[in-house]
This record gives structure tokens, sequence and C-alpha cells, in this order.
């Protein structure tokens, strides 16, 4: 039966493991752009309106739905580079569950284990969704079946006129343009108002 536990459960899930889970995926996609020279690197947490903006860290008022990583160009673009920036999101979230399914299997981890468990839980949940070779919505291939094109083809293949990863220019652009529609938008009824 679903009682009040675990609708706190549902709640911490939803607003706290999965964002972290989100952010550690998205932080993969940023030690391989790192290393590859990615430039104008960007982690967007969530969608919406931006709550606030740190370095390369853009965090929306919706932080725990539709999280990115953005760059404009990679200094290496190799093919060997490719495959890395696209796995390492899969790569980071295997050897983090790994290691803390570990931590709990060998008694390490005593306190919270239904929290940390459920934190396992998202991090595969993530890894199979990444890993398995699949166009998701609008037709946009997961990263399985962009690092699977990369293997059999060795070239770029996204199927879509838009790159898979925005570049970080392209949605700050983006984004000032809805700010200022929505902005013309309250100053046209707050006018209409008066």
């Amino acid at each position: 039966m679903f009682g009040l536990s675990d609708l706190i459960g549902l709640v911490i899930s939803a607003f706290i493991i999965f964002p972290v889970v989100i952010f550690l995926r998205e932080l993969g996609y940023m030690i391989a752009g790192f290393l590859f020279g990615a430039k104008n690197c960007r982690i967007t947490m969530g969608s919406g309106p931006r709550v606030f903006k740190l370095g390369i860290f853009d965090v929306r008022k919706y932080y725990h739905l539709y999280s990115w990583f953005s760059y404009d160009d990679l200094r290496n673009n190799s093919k060997f580079a490719y495959v890395v920036l696209y796995a390492s999101p899969i790569m980071l979230n295997v050897i983090l569950g790994l290691i803390i399914n570990a931590l709990i299997a060998n008694g390490y981890i005593t306190e919270y284990v239904t929290f940390w468990n459920r934190f396992v839980f998202y991090a595969f949940f993530y890894v199979l969704f990444d890993a398995v070779p699949m166009k998701t919505v609008n037709g946009k291939p997961n990263n399985g079946m962009i690092i699977y094109q990369m293997l059999r083809h060795g070239k770029r293949t996204d199927y879509n006129p838009e790159p898979f990863l925005p570049s970080t220019s392209e949605v700050e652009e983006e984004y000032q343009e809805k700010m200022e529609k929505i902005k013309e938008k309250i100053n046209e009824s707050i006018s209409e108002k008066k």
C-alpha cells in the first residue's frame, strides 16, 4: 500500500536524488569536454526561466526536468574524442553506481540505505536509457545510438538538422529571446490594465 512514507520517498527521489543523478550525468560530459578541449562549456539544470547562472552552471526554475550539457566546439575532433564524449555520462553513472552499491553491500553505508538504493536505481536507470541504442523524442538519437553510428559508420550521424548537443551560444541566444518576449507580454498586459 502506498503510504505517507512512500510519498515522502517519492518527493525525495523526484526533487533530490533524480536531479543529483542527472547533474552527475551531465558532469560526465563536462569532464570529457575538458579533456578534449570543449569551448564555452555549460551545464544547464532544468528548464524554464533562469534562477541563476554561476560560471558554467545555469540553473533553471524547474531544475528537476530536462537538463543538458552544451559546448560550442571541440579542439580535438577525432572519432575517439566524439565516442568518449557521448560515453562519458554512461561511464560516470556506472562507476558511481557500482561504488555506492559495493559500499552498501559491504556494510560501509548503513544509514539511509533506502536513499542510497534509490540513488543506485536512478544511476542505472540512466545507464540503461543512455547505453541501449535508440531514438528518443523528436527522432533524436540517445548516446548509445550516437556511439553505435560513430563506431559503425565512422562519422557523426545525428539524423537531425540540429545537433544533439546544442551549442552554448545558441542556447543562450534562444533563452534571451524567450525572456524578452515574456517581458514584452508582461509590459503589454500591465499597460492594458492601466
